[in-house]
């Protein structure tokens, strides 16, 4: 550290919002990043999660930023759509964070929301990163997560169990290998699962009807896409049309990486802050 460098303070605090959006906070930088998770489900990292994440968002800590892992409101109407969830983070922004946040980092289902955030509340954030999301959800992807959210819903640690363990073994011929890990994976899905598995459901219906096509020509902010070109959840050839609809989108493409290798690559803070810090 130089002289005159302020020190990287790395402490985590956690609590509710007033809309009921539950958060973790890492850090203490003059930047914000508010980064929205995957699903359908959403919560605050905890145990070996949460230390994964924390590795993920060293180099954001690092170059200055404070990083708040922000989930869905808690209780959501059975028909809550995914344009009403981008206003519930628009509403927080504008209540929690004077309206306004540096960088907004959202991933799969959270980039879904995300694209909808851009084009209808352009004024909450500088920029915006989509991860692993495009303007469409493949049908396997509906049909897996619609099937994941029910096995929630119903507490049944061995199906739910199963049906993740598609995401990271998909062809037909594991399936003797998912059956196998499934009540594993289960009981650990299930003991981290604390938000209302009702809102699991609200999440994976509302992705049956999500296409984002009409709204993505009126997204004014820059844009970063970084898909992999192996997605099964967004394939490659709505990825590129996505980018293709914004504006100002610069689209990055993991090669020979899908859905979840790409969410866990370390290259992925490493060329958001490139392109923050390069445009």
């Amino acid at each position: 550290m130089t002289a005159g460098q302020r020190p990287v303070v790395r402490t985590a605090s956690s609590g509710t919002f007033g809309n009921g959006m539950e958060y973790l906070r890492f850090g203490s930088g003059p930047k914000t990043l508010l980064f929205i998770q995957g699903g359908p489900g959403s919560t605050v990292p905890k145990g070996i999660r949460r230390r994964v994440f924390r590795r993920q968002f060293e180099p954001y800590l690092d170059a200055g930023f404070s990083v708040w892992i922000v989930t869905r409101r808690r209780n959501m109407p059975p028909g809550h759509t995914i344009t009403e969830m981008a206003g519930d983070y628009a509403h927080v922004i504008s209540e929690e964070f004077g309206g306004h946040v540096d960088v907004v980092v959202a991933e799969s289902f959270g980039g879904m929301i995300a694209q909808y955030l851009a084009a209808l509340h352009p004024d909450a954030f500088g920029r915006i990163v989509v991860v692993i999301a495009a303007a469409e959800l493949s049908d396997w992807g509906k049909d897996i997560d619609a099937r994941m959210a029910g096995a929630i819903a119903s507490g049944d640690a061995g199906r739910a169990g199963t049906v993740f363990a598609e995401y990271l073994f998909p062809e037909t011929r594991l399936g003797w290998l998912r059956r196998l890990l499934g009540p594993l994976i289960g009981s650990r899905l299930l003991a981290a699962s604390d938000y209302p598995p009702e809102d699991v459901q609200t999440e994976a219906r509302s992705e049956l009807s999500f296409n984002s096509r009409d709204v993505l020509p009126r997204i004014q902010p820059p844009v970063l896409l970084i898909c992999g070109d192996s997605d099964r959840f967004f394939p490659k050839d709505v990825a590129a049309e996505t980018a293709g609809l914004i504006p100002d989108c610069t689209l990055v493409w993991y090669e020979g990486l899908g859905h979840l290798r790409v969410a866990a690559s370390s290259r992925v803070a490493r060329d958001v802050l490139a392109w923050v810090n390069g445009n």
